[in-house]
């Protein structure tokens, strides 16, 4: 499989990018894995990025879903808004692209873990969670669960190319994309090949320690640098509500003021925070709908006022 172009414009800092005479050659290339494959691969726009957007015409807001950490619960989150989002309009569609190619989660959490996918003449057919809500992972192509997935780059890079180009997602409202922690390959393949397909922006995942915000200030950078719109900051795990006596306990003790200063220091805009509910994790591993299990958690009201206010700034970008 081909990997990933880099485009001058979306590169990261020094990168000379894959159509540049300097691929592999430049000083800023020493040490890189890619090197070698930059050096000879074919100079000029990759043949992916056209196809990706033709895919994608009838897609209206493609959002990444981004942390710098891991461990911040992104893909829960992913799911929850997948889940807000398609029960807030039946007539909205709503679809789910796991591209955390070493990590794949969501068959698990979606509750779609022994499903197959279908390919047709219109390419692979993603596995629908209900009517109006789908997905699409390399979960879905592993013999096990418990198989492992040992790709350097390039692999990784083709098969985002495939999910972007070659599955059938037909006519989208939303589609959220779950990607692994920090800026690595499977950001760069997927920022490469939406470079013309109209990318609505990033969500970006934390929770309120100095620890997880130090690598998330790292992603806001990458989607600056990258030329990203960031839509918001959504702070998980930001509380504990007792479900018996609803006393309130902060779990990770925001020492530097939390998600929520951070976004105020370095103007981007806040969503909001989500309250820890041990059941969440619960109906995650058994893949059940946390809004039909639990609906008077906390949590169900905090994630439909990240929904509104994400919705607003889609819809402002249209």
């Amino acid at each position: 499989m081909a990997s990933a172009v880099v485009k001058p414009e979306t590169a990261p800092e020094h990168c000379p990018g894959t159509e540049s005479d300097q691929a592999g050659k430049a000083s800023a290339c020493a040490g890189c894995p890619n090197q070698n494959i930059c050096s000879t691969a074919p100079k000029g726009p990759d043949p992916g990025i056209a196809q990706v957007k033709e895919s994608l015409q009838a897609v209206k807001n493609k959002i990444l879903v981004l942390s710098g950490k891991g461990g911040v619960g992104k893909s829960t989150v992913t799911a929850l808004l997948s889940r807000a989002l398609a029960a807030s309009d039946s007539e909205k569609n709503i679809a789910v692209l796991d591209i955390d190619i070493c990590g794949p989660s969501q068959p698990r959490v979606l509750g779609v873990l022994d499903e197959q996918v279908h390919q047709s003449g219109s390419g692979w057919s993603p596995v629908y969670v209900d009517d109006n809500l789908s997905v699409m992972s390399i979960g879905f192509l592993l013999d096990s669960p418990d198989s492992a997935i040992i790709w350097r780059g390039p692999k990784k890079n083709g098969m985002i190319r495939q999910f972007l180009s070659q599955v059938d997602w037909g006519s989208l409202d939303y589609l959220l994309m779950d990607t692994p922690p920090g800026t690595s390959d499977e950001h760069l393949s997927a920022i490469t090949y939406l470079s013309q397909a109209d990318l609505t922006g990033a969500i970006i995942v934390t929770t309120p320690q100095e620890v997880a915000l130090l690598d998330v200030r790292k992603e806001i950078d990458f989607c600056r640098k990258s030329k990203i719109n960031i839509l918001g900051v959504v702070e998980n795990m930001a509380e504990f509500i007792c479900p018996c006596c609803q006393k309130s306990s902060q779990i990770f003790k925001p020492t530097t003021g939390g998600a929520k200063k951070m976004c105020e220091d370095l103007t981007i805009p806040f969503l909001g925070s989500l309250p820890l509910d041990p059941k969440i994790a619960k109906c995650s591993d058994e893949g059940k709908n946390f809004f039909e299990e639990v609906p008077d958690s906390p949590v169900v009201k905090a994630i439909e006022r990240v929904v509104e206010g994400l919705v607003a700034k889609c819809d402002e970008m249209h």
